[in-house]
């Protein structure tokens, strides 16, 4: 193994050089949390693939493929399908809006009132995005050096934790720009055709596994809907996905970078139900299915080819891991920090043109840091946690976030009323049917979307002149936001 620890090593190393390299670039606000909005297609496209695909989508897509072959594909796919219909319809609109996170989109929509409770659920479900992401060090890391699950956590966290706190996005960007070629050879072009190859060939698994394992329905239509829901629809709204759409260099950038990279989301989907097939053929008794990446990583793969396939594993959890603490730590200082600082200095007083706002986010990251470490040491189970996340985020802010983008009706009070009334529901239900259950986010959502066309339809339209301003910003024809949230107009 000393040739793959080499391999291992020489990769970690590199990341916390990116974070250096990084830092002398992050010299304002823009650079540091949103790279300046320099980013060109090719980049843009290799740092969104990057995020998208964590450790869920790389150990999970081939433990979903081992426990029911190819339609295990369908958890990734509908995050690929996600982000294509976020490309397409959405970014360009979204890119144009020069803002920083989902409630300063929805502060500008609304007339400034509907960003508080938004930014209070958006850290929730970044912070627990993190935390998922965390938490799989400790199976990675248990494989690289048998270390004990905590000693892993805060190894895997605290380089992931320094690379982002020294230089924001553009450290993130440059980290995930190598972790997506990193994860392409070594899933796409070494493990896939050697998983294959070891388990005899197509015609070979077909002759071993019973025929559900290549019905591309095998896991059940309920399940898929449940996928589109939380993923699908997730990837529209999260707070870690809209961030990297504010990197792009364009509206066009934002739509066809992120359709390439969700087309390549879609090949990363079938191509880790494939391996996961194939390790069923070679290893048709694993206690766990989450094993199978490991357990044919470790087993069938030469060395050096095998340390390069785990660093790609850890570059897929590292990618996501950055995003999501970057996502959560900015929401944080702008959406909750700074709003309450402002109420108890009042906005002249709360403008403080002093203010290092580099350094005051780099601390934030700092913070949110230590925090996912602590909470992913204190959880056990991964997909309670990221059910959790997502089962907030959609059930609580997809109405009124897509309502906000289409129905031009909709009002800061039926914007409140939707985030309230789903979140509760969602917690409501998840407390009654159990985490893992369908009905919280299928009636989360129905009781959000009830709110707020209700409080919408029986409460004063917009305002015109927040209205006019709106669709300035969407047409780009406006300049940039105050970085202090404005106050609703009376």
């Amino acid at each position: 193994m000393a040739v793959d620890y080499t391999v291992i090593v020489l990769y970690l190393a590199g990341m916390l050089a990116m974070g250096w390299w990084g830092m002398r670039r992050a010299r304002s606000k823009s650079e540091f949390l949103v790279a300046g909005r320099r980013l060109g297609p090719a980049m843009y496209s290799g740092t969104m693939a990057a995020i998208v695909l964590g450790g869920a989508s790389t150990i999970g897509g081939v433990g979903l493929g081992y426990q029911y072959g190819l339609s295990g594909a369908w958890m990734v796919f509908t995050i690929g399908l996600g982000l294509l219909a976020l490309s397409v319809f959405f970014s360009a609109r979204i890119a144009r809006l020069k803002v920083y996170t989902v409630s300063e989109m929805l502060d500008l929509r609304y007339g400034g009132r509907a960003g508080v409770i938004s930014g209070v659920v958006m850290w929730a479900y970044t912070l627990m995005l993190a935390v998922t992401s965390t938490i799989a060090y400790a199976t990675i890391f248990d494989v690289l050096f048998d270390l004990n699950r905590t000693v892993a956590i805060v190894l895997g966290g605290s380089i992931v934790v320094a690379y982002s706190t020294l230089g924001g996005m553009w450290s993130i960007t440059l980290t995930d720009m190598v972790q997506f070629v990193v994860k392409t050879v070594g899933v796409l072009l070494l493990l896939l055709p050697i998983a294959v190859v070891k388990a005899g060939g197509f015609a070979e698994m077909k002759a071993e596994l019973p025929t559900e394992y290549f019905d591309p329905l095998g896991i059940g239509g309920e399940t898929i809907f449940t996928y589109v829901l939380i993923y699908t629809f997730g990837m529209l709204i999260g707070q870690d996905i809209w961030q990297r759409v504010f990197t792009a260099r364009s509206d066009r950038t934002a739509k066809w970078g992120g359709t390439v990279a969700g087309t390549y989301c879609l090949a990363y989907a079938l191509a880790g139900a494939v391996i996961g097939t194939a390790a069923k053929v070679l290893y048709p008794t694993l206690g766990s299915a989450d094993d199978a990446f490991a357990t044919i990583v470790k087993d069938e793969l030469p060395v050096g080819v095998r340390g390069l396939v785990l660093a790609a594993a850890l570059a897929a959890v590292m990618s996501t891991s950055s995003g999501a603490l970057i996502a959560c730590a900015t929401v944080a200082n702008n959406d909750i920090w700074s709003r309450a600082r402002g109420a108890v200095r009042g906005p002249a007083e709360g403008r403080d043109e002093d203010h290092d706002e580099v350094r005051g986010n780099r601390a934030f990251i700092l913070i949110m840091g230590l925090a996912v470490i602590a909470t992913a040491i204190a959880l056990n189970n991964v997909v309670e946690a990221l059910t959790v996340a997502y089962n907030l985020l959609v059930g609580g802010l997809l109405v009124p976030i897509l309502g906000g983008l289409l129905w031009k009706r909709g009002t800061a009070q039926g914007a409140l009323a939707s985030v309230a009334v789903g979140g509760v529901a969602v917690i409501a239900l998840m407390a009654w049917k159990g985490i893992l259950a369908n009905e919280p986010v299928y009636y989360g959502l129905l009781a959000s979307l009830a709110a707020y066309a209700t409080v919408s339809l029986a409460t004063p339209a917009t305002d015109p002149a927040v209205l006019a301003a709106w669709r300035e910003r969407l047409a780009g024809r406006a300049p940039e936001p105050l970085s202090e949230p404005v106050p609703a107009p009376q």
